[in-house]
């Protein structure tokens, strides 16, 4: 598992020529470092004198960028799976009719597979940006400039993630299933690089 490596494997296997871990892996890990350090900034808040008044509401924050954090990290392997299926089936026999016919049937349902996981992903990372919004509005002064860096991690993975959709999504024949995932896909980026840009300021402003 994927998961399961050191930082250094992962990044060693990163690099190399393997077509395995990519981009969706990598986006789905750097979203998955958004949402731990939403988690941080919420776990040094909870419990301090002076920040009673958010308490609940960042119990809520943590339960909730625990959950895209424990999502996103799945999505690492769940990447790496889906390429592999993707490859397979381009690799499958075209020598006759019939072979050819079963090789595109795996090849579109393979690409749709490999368009719906970074979907989800760039769905998970603008979740955390949200969570960012919350965790730079109303955290701990003393680790606010980790909601600026949650908040960035997040946007980089969500557009990075996208970049998956989009590549995945150019090889569908299904026009209506391809049109559909543009469109969930646009209404999921719709605002977040304003509210990056702002929750970036706004921890700027109190450093």
């Amino acid at each position: 598992m994927a998961e399961e490596k050191t930082i250094r494997e992962f990044l060693d296997e990163l690099a190399s020529k393997a077509s395995t871990p990519g981009g969706g892996s990598a986006a789905a890990i750097i979203g998955a470092m958004g949402a731990a350090l939403v988690s941080m900034v919420c776990n040094l808040t909870i419990g301090k004198k002076n920040y009673t008044e958010v308490e609940e509401e960042f119990r809520g924050v943590l339960h909730k960028a625990e959950a895209l954090r424990e999502r996103l990290t799945g999505m690492i392997e769940a990447d790496i799976d889906v390429f592999a299926k993707v490859m397979a089936a381009y690799g499958m026999p075209r020598d006759t009719e019939d072979e050819k016919a079963a090789r595109t049937q795996a090849i579109q349902a393979a690409l749709k597979e490999a368009t719906v996981v970074p979907l989800a992903c760039a769905r998970a990372c603008a979740d955390v940006i949200n969570l960012s919004k919350t965790a730079a509005e109303k955290g701990n002064l003393n680790v606010i400039s980790d909601a600026g860096v949650a908040v960035v991690a997040a946007y980089a993975a969500l557009r990075s993630a996208a970049l998956n959709v989009y590549i995945n999504v150019g090889g569908i024949k299904d026009e209506a299933f391809a049109n559909e995932k543009r469109a969930e896909l646009q209404r999921i980026l719709a605002g977040t690089d304003r509210m990056t840009e702002e929750v970036y300021a706004l921890v700027k402003s109190k450093l």
